[in-house]
């Protein structure tokens, strides 16, 4: 008899079953301070505000399948010229999704390591040759010189740059960025989802580079539990891509819930202020202990580096006290011996940081 394991076996490509599913850890009962969330909630006076804005949300229909008012509020908000489109994803998972979706079964992608996870996932999952280049070891940035030989040698189709970058929170060179735009015959993806931390952007560099995308999330900034994710180009290029997207794939909640947020643009700057104060207090509180090394982030969590072989032990203790952060040693490489905690309310960070010092004992 065919077990289903065989049946799995046989019928699927060989490219899914080599995959590991992505794991999500359960934090019931932690200090949730693992997946780079905004950690504050709304004043109660807007959530009722909220409320009344869904209420006559029509869900027995189907949602707007071009998301024509949200749209709208995206471009200007992020002031994207008239010839340029946005494609909306159910997150940025999908953006990523449905760009290497749309490349030839023998496209390479490339990306420096380390980075979003989710790139190399989806590149694999979709059988393309995924290539990545190591990002300096002493700084981490982008190793220009590799980059461009590899980009010469190979001819990505696709090329991911996230800005900063997760998990190593920094910025890269922007010179060096747009080399790599300049140098490219294929697209060049920014990926900004923590733009509301970083005070940069190339979205004003879209009209100069054709083959440039920008991709960004309302994920960072607050809003995670709606899953949008937008992505800025030429028309004709948005265009294409838009021909795989699934109809209807932003429900009318979303659309109704994230137009009615970004009209709270006053709420979001002070949680974005108050995180960026809070990520400065962590980071020199980090580097005060004796064996850690916190790297400076642009983004709304920080990297840090403990003692040889000590990674799992404290990630093991700071979870035994009640606080979840990531543990980025398993992945080796660069990130051999790393933690990374997202910044979180004050109270929120103070649990950590006390976890953090009973660990270390």
């Amino acid at each position: 008899m065919t077990t289903t394991k065989n049946l799995a076996a046989s019928l699927f490509r060989k490219e899914v079953l080599a995959l590991s599913a992505y794991k999500v850890a359960d934090a019931q009962g932690l200090v949730k301070l693992d997946a780079m969330e905004n950690p504050y909630s709304w004043p109660e006076a807007i959530k009722t505000e909220w409320l009344n804005c869904l209420r006559d949300s029509p869900i027995n229909r189907y949602p707007d399948p071009e998301a024509k008012q949200l749209t709208a509020t995206l471009k200007q908000q992020n002031q994207i010229a008239d010839d340029c489109a946005l494609l909306l994803g159910n997150g940025s998972d999908e953006l990523i999704q449905l760009l290497l979706m749309a490349l030839p079964a023998t496209a390479s992608v490339l990306a420096p390591v380390p980075c979003f996870v989710m790139y190399k996932q989806i590149s694999d999952s979709l059988g393309l040759n995924y290539i990545p280049v190591p990002l300096l070891a002493d700084s981490f940035e982008l190793d220009l010189p590799v980059m461009l030989a590899t980009i010469a040698q190979q001819q990505p189709s696709l090329i991911f740059i996230a800005y900063p970058n997760n998990p190593t929170g920094n910025l890269f060179n922007e010179q060096a960025i747009i080399t790599l735009l300049e140098t490219s015959k294929g697209l060049v993806v920014i990926d900004e989802a923590y733009a509301p931390f970083a005070q940069a952007s190339f979205m004003d560099r879209l009209k100069d580079y054709p083959n440039l995308l920008v991709m960004r999330t309302v994920s960072k900034l607050g809003l995670a539990g709606l899953r949008l994710g937008y992505l800025a180009g030429h028309s004709d290029i948005i265009g294409q891509l838009n021909k795989i997207r699934l109809p209807y794939n932003i429900n009318c909640l979303t659309q109704l819930s994230v137009d009615f947020a970004l009209s709270k643009q006053g709420l979001f700057e002070q949680q974005t202020a108050a995180i960026c104060a809070e990520r400065q207090r962590i980071f020199d509180r980090l580097n005060s202990f004796a064996g850690i090394h916190a790297y400076p982030s642009a983004a709304n969590f920080l990297l840090f580096q403990v003692l040889d072989g000590q990674a799992e032990r404290l990630f093991e203790l700071i979870k035994q006290h009640g606080v979840l952060i990531k543990n980025l040693n398993p992945q080796g490489g660069l990130l051999k011996n790393c933690l990374r905690v997202t910044v979180g309310t004050a109270e929120e960070n103070n649990a950590f940081l006390a976890a953090l010092v009973s660990a270390l004992g």
